[in-house]
């Protein structure tokens, strides 16, 4: 959770379809804490979160292996590099 007198703080979301660069607004704040905790039901109204797109990448790859033991042809690898999105946090109004 980040307080708005933290530091600067970079995430790692699911890739969204923004250039780098760019500013992206979350309008959908489910909790804030400014000495107060405040919890929304479903949402806080009134609170987002400005951040900055830092960057577009590819996590680090993973192996999938499949093996049934006993059988001769049911072997299988496969590889996979999830696509991400880099934001710095630059703002938290509540």
């Amino acid at each position: 959770m980040l307080k708005q007198d933290e530091e600067i703080e970079k995430l790692e979301v699911e890739k969204l379809e923004v250039e780098a660069g760019a500013e992206v607004v979350m309008d959908k704040v489910v909790v804030v804490s400014n000495g107060a905790i405040k919890v929304g039901t479903p949402y806080v109204s009134g609170a987002k979160v400005t951040c900055k797109v830092e960057k577009q990448g590819k996590a680090k790859k993973i192996t999938i292996f499949k093996y049934k033991s006993k059988k001769g042809s049911t072997r299988r690898k496969q590889g996979h590099r999830q696509p991400y999105t880099k934001l710095v946090v630059e703002k938290i109004e509540a």
